[in-house]
């Protein structure tokens, strides 16, 4: 039952066949990707008519200010899709900023105020965490430029398997 895999070229097949639906499925996900910007744009495009209409009189602080601020996390989104368009990953550092940009966007419109005390402390903590997220993720190794810890497990195992033989 196990004959055909012994063979090289066999197992080359499976590879292939693998590593081909492996490309196709990238190639779905980044359609998906690509779609998600597209929506994302329009999105955008339509938030900017908003807030021109939010800047006629009688003009609203709040409103400008709530729309501003959510038209540059749209941007952010969409700059965290290309970025994953281009590299295949996700940026952490661009999805910290959304997410810093966001709390602080809720605080701005909401008002710190008219928060309860105890959410204004999760929010501040949760602050403080991506703000040591941003800070430590400057001295971790790139694990997408050459480096491939994966790979160097696998290889490890491949040479103990061929070692025993």
């Amino acid at each position: 039952m196990y004959e055909s895999l012994r063979n090289p070229s066999d197992r080359r097949i499976g590879l292939m066949n693998i590593e081909s639906i492996v490309q196709a499925l990238e190639m779905i996900q980044d359609a998906i990707v690509i779609c998600l910007c597209l929506g994302l744009f329009g999105f955008m495009v339509l938030q900017i008519r908003l807030m021109i209409l939010s800047l006629l009189p009688p003009l609203q602080f709040h409103v400008v200010t709530a729309d501003i601020l959510s038209l540059l996390i749209w941007v952010e989104l969409f700059r965290l899709l290309i970025i994953y368009l281009k590299e295949q990953r996700i940026s952490i550092g661009v999805a910290v900023e959304v997410a810093i940009v966001s709390v602080l966007r809720e605080f701005i419109v909401r008002g710190v105020l008219e928060i309860p005390w105890t959410q204004v402390l999760a929010t501040c903590a949760f602050l403080l965490v991506l703000g040591v997220l941003m800070i430590i993720r400057v001295w971790l190794p790139p694990t997408f430029e050459g480096i491939d810890p994966e790979q160097a497990v696998s290889e490890r195992y491949k040479h103990q398997s061929q070692s025993k033989k």
